[in-house]
């Protein structure tokens, strides 16, 4: 009983922050039970829809303005909850939408071109199907009192949304689109559909419309920097040609101002952020409700106009508590669970701490793996996740550099007929370099999009980590035989020594644990109607297509955190680096790089106007979601390695957990 004291205790802890924090996010997603919160799926020509509908209270007796907002390339609905709960909280109908192949939603329709398969069509349809509900308000005359609104690409979506509205028009005599808020997008996409810009300025017609346009956005607002692939810059645009046009061809305006355009009002509003930071943004947020509060200031009767104050940003900070508490929860869950028959195999002998290194060559050796540890996932990440150029050839040459010096030393070693250490260090290294080499051949491959993989942002990401892996098993090799094989190392001092039960019982053990975790997951969300995040980071539930892409992915995956794993179990394997040194060195190996990354690449661009990077937009936008995914694992990884012996069960719950949260947080194309 002594030894279940301490999980049961962190598992109670665990739950309280879950439920504690689920409760008050719940309250305030809701406006204290004022709104009522659930998820809907309707059909479509093109697939089902989903997301998550915000429904005043007297919303189903007097219909109401009703807002669909959208997210961005990548993330889901749920991205869009400070509009959702500041509006409906204020009495509008909010649908935070899943766009296809995003979230909850599914396109069924040919794909021949991905990315151009689902944001298109979404939000019209979406609107098509919120027109037809009787508790959205349409004026006297049939037309819809409903707002449009999206991120990033959602904003594409708005866009589309209001030209096909306008064409409808020209026939019905009806819109049933009033007004439209777009947020990080402006219409270089839209226009890769047959466009210009003035036809698309012509289709707002009489409706409100406005830009939100970040400063320091990563992609738009800036096309001479977009069409140079130097996006990463400072932004101005309501001075640029496409900004005065949508403010009616205007030879200068100013930020933040209403101006009146074929019988509609337009502004632009131009907050001092990046990219994601619009829908994690107090001041965006503001920008949003004084947009809201003109476009539909003639239903004050219906809704709250100008009233001041927010409180979505609670909603977040308490699904962060809960967030911590999911977290938390697989330690005590599997420290449980391996105290039964069966599960208690995952146990091995803990291997014994080495001396700490005592000559300055074992020393500069261990730091060497260190900080290439460190710095080389970053280093080439722009190469390896964006496919550039002058990154990949260097790596390439590396490679080959690598394949010739380790096969002449295979070679002297066998004339010289030197120790058999050196002989099978050298070899094992030259067969690495070689499977790196075929390995970056294969890029072009594994970027693609295909129907057995279809995270069109997974993918890459995968590239990425596969290599890191095969670089990392080098240099791990290499130092093992040059200097921890004399200091008495052997597999068991990295955590690799296991048989067959201990395997198949610490990947059993970390399955269950997954289960049960989304269990806790799925009754939160059948209760409260929220998930577990804070901004980007998100565990949310999923869909059947999930659990498929989950079988494809993981095993490769695999590979990544089982040989990062290792290598940070061989740089912390001495007693010097027990207790929460081994902790540090841990987090270090797995993301001390890419933040290294972000600081350069955003602290360049907001001291000079210039990103550190400035053709990687997607790419840094990624690196912000890697960092605390992977900074769970690195503790993960640590903490089941001292506790079982053996790097297996890190591994797998590594494996298993964060690719299901990167799948379901991401596109993924179900049909090609």
């Amino acid at each position: 009983m002594k030894n279940l004291k301490r999980p049961l205790i962190l598992l109670i802890v665990a739950l309280l922050l879950i439920g504690i924090g689920s409760a008050v996010a719940a309250s305030f997603n809701s406006a204290g039970g004022d709104v009522d919160v659930s998820r809907i799926y309707f059909d479509t020509e093109r697939g089902e829809l989903s997301g998550l509908l915000y429904k005043p209270e007297g919303a189903d007796e007097e219909a109401r303005p009703t807002i669909i907002a959208t997210h961005g390339y990548l993330n889901s609905g749920e991205m869009q909850d400070a509009q959702a709960i500041e509006m409906s909280k204020r009495g509008y109908v909010v649908l935070a939408l899943d766009m296809y192949d995003h979230g909850h939603s599914t396109g069924t329709m040919e794909k021949p071109i991905p990315f151009f398969s689902f944001w298109p069509q979404a939000m019209y349809d979406a609107v098509q199907y919120m027109y037809e509900q009787d508790y959205v308000l349409k004026d006297d005359e049939g037309n819809g009192i409903i707002a449009v609104s999206g991120h990033s690409m959602g904003g594409f979506s708005s866009t589309h949304a209001v030209m096909l509205d306008e064409v409808d028009f020209q026939e019905s005599g009806i819109r049933k689109i009033q007004s439209s808020l777009t947020m990080g997008s402006d219409y270089q996409w839209v226009k890769t559909l047959g466009y210009t810009d003035e036809q698309i300025n012509a289709s707002y017609g009489p409706r409100p419309s406005g830009k939100i346009a970040g400063v320091y956005d990563e992609f738009f607002f800036n096309a001479e920097a977009a069409a140079a692939g130097q996006s990463v810059v400072k932004k101005d645009y309501v001075s640029t040609a496409e900004g005065l046009g949508f403010l009616g061809g205007l030879e200068s305006a100013q930020a933040g101002e209403f101006y009146e355009v074929d019988g509609g009002q337009r502004i632009i509003y131009q907050p001092n952020e990046t990219h994601p930071w619009n829908h994690f943004s107090q001041q965006s947020t503001e920008y949003a409700i004084d947009f809201y509060d003109t476009a539909f200031s003639d239903y004050g009767n219906l809704v709250a106009i100008g009233e001041d104050g927010q409180t979505w940003m609670w909603k977040e900070w308490f699904s962060f508590v809960a967030l911590i508490g999911f977290f938390l929860l697989f330690i005590p869950v599997i420290s449980l669970l391996t105290k039964l028959p069966f599960f208690n195999w995952v146990y091995t002998e803990r291997p014994a701490a080495l001396s700490a290194p005592k000559s300055n060559g074992a020393k500069l050796a261990g730091y060497i793996l260190l900080i290439v540890g460190a710095l080389y996932p970053a280093l080439f990440f722009t190469a390896l996740y964006s496919a550039n150029e002058t990154g990949m050839t260097l790596l390439r040459q590396i490679s080959m550099i690598t394949i010739a010096l380790s096969a002449l030393i295979l070679l002297f070693s066998f004339v010289k007929n030197s120790a058999k250490s050196v002989k099978m260090g050298s070899g094992l290294i030259l067969g690495l370099s070689i499977v790196q080499y075929i390995f970056l051949r294969q890029q072009e491959r594994f970027f693609a999009t295909t129907e057995w993989f279809g995270g069109a942002t997974v993918n890459p990401i995968l590239f990425w980590a596969i290599n890191v892996a095969i670089v990392t098993l080098i240099i791990l090799v290499g130092y093992h035989f040059v200097s921890k094989k004399a200091e008495g190392a052997r597999f068991a001092n990295y955590g690799l020594r296991a048989n067959i039960k201990t395997i198949i019982s610490a990947f059993v053990t970390a399955v269950l644990a997954v289960v049960i975790g989304y269990a806790v997951l799925y009754l939160v969300d059948a209760i409260f109607q929220v998930d577990f995040r804070l901004w980007t980071v998100a565990v949310k539930t999923f869909e059947e297509q999930h659990v498929w892409a989950l079988l494809r992915y993981a095993p490769l995956f695999f590979i990544y955190f089982f040989i990062v794993g290792i290598s940070v179990n061989v740089n912390t394997a001495s007693s010097f680096y027990d207790g929460w040194k081994g902790y540090g060195i841990s987090i270090l190996h797995f993301i001390g790089g890419l933040i290294l990354y972000l600081i350069y690449h955003y602290g360049l661009l907001f001291i000079t106007g210039t990103g550190g990077y400035p053709a990687e937009s997607l790419s840094s936008i990624i690196v912000i979601g890697l960092v605390p995914i992977l900074l769970v694992a690195a503790v993960y990884n640590r903490y089941f390695f001292r506790k079982t012996g053996n790097v297996y069960v890190g591994a797998f719950l590594n494996t298993i957990l964060i690719t299901l949260i990167t799948l379901a947080n991401t596109v993924l194309y179900t049909i090609l």
